[in-house]
């Protein structure tokens, strides 16, 4: 994984690589994505519902003023919607969205004016240069498949755990497509979800052609643009998943603890949510491993068999959930090699006996 820097500045309106290849709509000698004609799709050509026109013909889609495509939004939920407004403030054309539910359409339609409406996501793409998919992962696959892109159009998907290769089935002739994933946890409340995009990690994945334009979008966003390797998906997906709905758990099992011990949930997180703040502060500062402390880090076996009492007695559900964290905490002191192998077998076995 790499941070999208390398000393070249991208700006929109600059003669990009989107700007030479794209934009010109040059005939492309009949090469399909990535160099290679896409299997059963027109070599060469593109169409408008039922008619095909070869590459050299004009293009109807509207483009965006300096050299910024303009963008199609297909899903008006909390991540489409959030996108949609923020990539509109940021500057970029979002002209068109496609949604099956009304009100979210009219919703959309409030946020970002000036944007067309369609029911169906096969219809925007008469308006657009560069389609998002913001739509559940499940739904992706029959999405696409009612999609096919004209020459020098791109698709991307917002999914954090599905590769580029997904929206394969809509590819055409000289059409692109990629992954375009925020790293930031989407709610109903607009306003809050578009302030968190600054300063996020957006992870790029997909036709190489297409990463340039993709940076330049996340920066304009305020964002961290970062490219995974292919196949990487799952695994930066399920990191994700611990740092935000892993923390939430954890945070559900402190305020469980902190009850046993008279506090409610906002007192719990007012205490513990600054050890948590300091915690990571550290990791950043010093690194993950030099971060831990606590009994497990100091060898003490009797502390560890206190809580897990405590746990048993008080929040036995929670039980699995330390016993989880403090195994992983027992790798990083091995790595340490600061404990003695007396010290270390003595915590296995606290850590053994529940079960």
């Amino acid at each position: 994984m790499k941070l999208w820097r390398d000393g070249e500045s991208r700006g929109v309106g600059r003669d990009t690589d989107w700007d030479r290849r794209e934009h010109s709509r040059r005939p492309s000698g009949g090469a399909g994505a990535a160099g290679s004609p896409h299997p059963g799709h027109d070599v060469g050509r593109h169409r408008h519902g039922d008619q095909i026109h070869a590459h050299t013909e004009p293009h109807p889609h509207k483009h965006g003023g300096q050299g910024a495509p303009s963008i199609g939004i297909v899903g008006a939920g909390a991540v489409g919607t959030a996108l949609g407004v923020a990539i509109a403030r940021a500057g970029w054309p979002v002209v068109a969205v496609a949604s099956r539910d009304a009100g979210r359409r009219e919703r959309f339609r409030g946020l970002v004016p000036g944007v067309r409406a369609f029911v169906e996501p096969a219809a925007i793409l008469d308006e657009v240069e560069l389609v998002i998919l913001a739509v559940p992962d499940d739904a992706i696959p029959s999405v696409v498949e009612s999609m096919r892109l004209y020459s020098g159009q791109a698709l991307v998907h917002t999914s954090g755990l599905l590769g580029a290769e997904v929206l394969q089935p809509a590819l055409a002739a000289g059409s692109q497509i990629g992954a375009f994933h925020p790293l930031v946890s989407f709610t109903s409340d607009v306003e809050r979800s578009v302030e968190a995009i600054k300063g996020a990690t957006i992870a790029l994945e997909g036709d190489d052609r297409l990463m340039g334009l993709l940076a330049d979008l996340a920066e304009a966003l305020g964002a961290v643009p970062v490219r995974l390797p292919r196949g990487s998906k799952p695994a930066y997906h399920a990191a994700a998943i611990l740092a935000s709905g892993g923390l939430v758990a954890l945070l559900d099992a402190v305020v469980t603890m902190g009850a046993a011990a008279g506090m409610d949930e906002r007192g719990s997180l007012a205490v513990y949510g600054r050890l948590v703040e300091q915690t990571l502060a550290n990791a950043r500062a010093i690194g993950v491993n030099a971060a831990l402390t606590g009994p497990i880090s100091r060898g003490d076996a009797g502390t560890i068999e206190a809580h897990l009492a405590a746990l048993e007695r008080l929040a036995p559900d929670a039980v699995e959930l330390y016993l989880a964290a403090a195994r992983r905490e027992l790798r990083l002191v091995e790595d340490r090699r600061t404990l003695s192998p007396e010290q270390l077998e003595r915590v296995r076995t606290a850590l053994a006996k529940p079960a």
